[in-house]
């Protein structure tokens, strides 16, 4: 597709950094919390909100209340992409950061099923089902409003940023519940979450200085805004939403078979102490974060669809050899299997999708399309740790191992079916509309395929 787009931003605008930056800090603060709550179910929450069943019954159970905030976010992902197209990405990326916040910070002063009983675990689930709107908002505007600032031959570099929060996020969250580790009683989960309110002020603070994507400006000064985006791409977008998310599936429900399921794997069949296992994630989200960066970079070189198929690929390849580390035992490898299931296979699609999902779209639905699809398949890997425990249980770990091949080999076909937005041909357009456009005098138009 290609956006008629003004002289100047064939470089990007000239707040195209700060607003990278300020979307990677909100993305960073959301998914720490959003995040923390995955670890906190895997190691804590079964003991704390489901004491009276059995060990497998409490993970489970609380593994259900981790799926519920998934299930949430692709309603966030409407109402945040719809008021996106509608009133801007600014409004909706601070609103939903605000709510996000307040939420996290609550669940760390939750009764437990101890002290309030059955009111415990439903005022966890409520407080998680907000978590899941507000980080269903959250995407669509911090990528979008990336995309949109940068520049057209960057697109991948600079929509990897805000993606590489993911990484940094997971990182700070198991750093707090590490440090966290050794407190008594509930305050080893409490703690992280409460330490969220720190960081919920600083990505405030920046968000508030960002402004508004330039783009969506000359879509509302031009009168070009739909008057139902959300309808608009579900009537004339329909086949970009299914491939979206075919692609987002291989990512997110590998991630929660790889490091959220395994999380519990290696406690529970006493494979690695807590604390280990904790080490293992923050090794993999440090290697993960500056991943993520080179990821991005490289599809503004080789094309989106490349790195995609390689990270696919990866993950069909290593379903198997990935519980056989594990099972040894042995801490390296078992850091290895974090590294390598997180840096190699989840990061090289996560550092793809920001580009590629906007570029899928045009500027009046783009974040009612990008959002719809990157969300809904929330919904499928919010319940898959569940399935997963489920699997284990009858299969043992050759059932989770073929499920995270399953879900490689979905996203390997979506990606062959998926047209290629910066391929050869695309980058060569590409290449002559920046020539064209900073050659121009100053205050012409130039068409870019972006």
């Amino acid at each position: 597709m290609s956006v008629t787009t003004a002289n100047g931003r064939a470089l990007g605008t000239e707040h195209k950094k700060r607003v990278a930056i300020g979307s990677a800090v909100g993305t960073t603060v959301e998914n720490y919390d959003f995040i923390g709550y995955g670890t906190a179910a895997a190691l804590y929450f079964g003991a704390a909100f489901f004491p009276e069943s059995d060990p497998t019954t409490a993970l489970l159970l609380s593994f259900g209340t981790l799926g519920i905030g998934f299930a949430a976010r692709p309603l966030g992902g409407i109402i945040g992409g719809y008021l996106g197209d509608k009133i801007g990405r600014r409004p909706v990326l601070i609103a939903s950061l605000l709510i996000m916040g307040v939420s996290t910070v609550l669940i760390g002063a939750l009764p437990t099923y101890e002290t309030a009983g059955i009111l415990a675990p439903v005022l966890l689930v409520t407080v998680r089902v907000v978590q899941g709107l507000a980080f269903g908002a959250e995407w669509g505007g911090a990528i979008l409003m990336t995309y949109e600032h940068a520049p057209w031959r960057s697109k991948g570099a600079y929509t990897a940023i805000p993606q590489a929060g993911f990484p940094l996020g997971l990182l700070l969250a198991n750093l707090a519940f590490l440090a966290s580790a050794g407190l008594p009683g509930d305050w080893a989960w409490r703690v992280p979450f409460l330490l969220s309110s720190v960081l919920i002020g600083a990505g405030m603070y920046i968000r508030l200085k960002v402004e508004e994507s330039p783009d969506f400006e000359d879509a509302k000064e031009q009168g070009t805004l739909v008057k139902n985006p959300l309808a608009e791409v579900v009537r004339r977008d329909w086949r970009n939403l299914l491939r979206a998310f075919g692609l987002r599936i291989a990512e997110t429900a590998g991630y929660a078979v790889s490091i959220s399921f395994v999380t519990s794997y290696v406690h529970q069949n006493g494979l690695a102490e807590r604390p280990d296992t904790i080490l293992a994630i923050v090794v993999a989200a440090l290697v993960g974060f500056p991943a993520t960066l080179l990821w991005g970079r490289l599809t503004d070189r080789v094309g989106r669809k490349p790195v995609y198929a390689f990270g696919t690929t990866l993950m069909l390849l290593f379903g198997v050899p990935m519980f056989l580390m594990l099972n040894t035992g042995n801490l390296g490898l078992i850091v290895a299997v974090f590294v390598i299931a997180f840096a190699l296979c989840q990061n090289s699609l996560a550092g793809t999708q920001g580009a590629w999902f906007a570029e899928l779209f045009s500027t009046e639905t783009r974040s009612s399309g990008a959002s719809l699809a990157y969300q809904l398949a929330a919904v499928v890997s919010g319940f898959t740790a569940f399935w997963a425990v489920a699997l284990h249980e009858s299969f043992g770990w050759a059932g989770p191992a073929v499920l995270f091949m399953v879900y490689g080999a979905v996203g390997l076909v979506a990606t062959v079916l998926t047209p290629d937005t910066h391929g050869p041909a695309r980058r060569a357009e590409v290449d002559r509309a920046v020539a064209a456009a900073t050659a121009g005098p100053a205050g012409t138009t130039a068409t870019a395929a972006v």
